[in-house]
């Protein structure tokens, strides 16, 4: 039996997923969130086998998710669904260790099949997203910084991103990372001077594009 976790913020997409998943003989959900920062809790509490998770997740995004995940378990393997198809947005999943990356708009064609592939130690692309793609980037790791600027900024330095973007404020991003406030604005100033960028709008502009959050 495959233990599939599911991570969406549309509770109707999960719901969705879930009834197309436990519809097979060998699959079962064994827990959803929508958030990516009750996700990585959960998951690494149930170890499933499987994970989907959706790109655009509030309180964490999930590409970075993935990465803390995989950081614990790295024996699950996670598939990756997103509206985006970029270069961009595959690039930084695959870095992250996810093994699938399939659009939303073909998910409930695919999804079966993608959670079976990667599960037996395969990867799954959507149609489009060619292997060939895949391979000239990730031949590319050094150049990292050029395929995104997100590559500039370390993993505490996006969350913090994602989270100002999101309207939080200084003490309540510090209260969720177990931080100072005052730290979490020496991190917004630094990403801040890392990307070029000196107002809140501008960032917040940046992150909508870079596929941080979806607002």
């Amino acid at each position: 039996m495959i233990r599939v976790y599911l991570a969406d913020d549309h509770a109707v997409v999960r719901e969705g997923l879930r009834f197309l998943l436990e519809a097979q003989q060998d699959i079962v959900v064994v827990g959803d969130a929508g958030n990516g920062r009750d996700a990585v809790t959960q998951v690494k509490q149930l170890a499933p086998d499987v994970v989907v998770m959706d790109v655009s997740m509030p309180d964490l995004n999930g590409i970075d998710a993935t990465a803390l995940i995989l950081e614990d378990l790295p024996q699950t393997r996670v598939v990756i669904l997103s509206m985006q198809g970029s270069v961009e947005h595959v690039y930084r999943a695959l870095q992250a260790g996810a093994h699938g990356y399939i659009l939303k708009e073909s998910a409930g064609k695919v999804l079966v099949e993608a959670v079976r592939s990667v599960h037996s130690g395969g990867r799954y692309l959507s149609t489009g997203i060619t292997e060939t793609l895949v391979g000239d980037y990730l031949q590319q790791r050094t150049l990292a910084a050029e395929v995104s600027p997100l590559e500039r900024l370390s993993r505490r330095e996006r969350e913090v991103l994602q989270l100002v973007v999101e309207g939080r404020s200084s003490v309540e991003i510090g209260e969720m990372l177990g931080l100072s406030s005052k730290t979490i604005d020496t991190y917004r100033s630094r990403l801040m001077q890392k990307l070029g960028i000196g107002d809140v709008p501008t960032l917040v502009k940046f992150a909508i594009q870079h596929g941080v959050t979806s607002l």
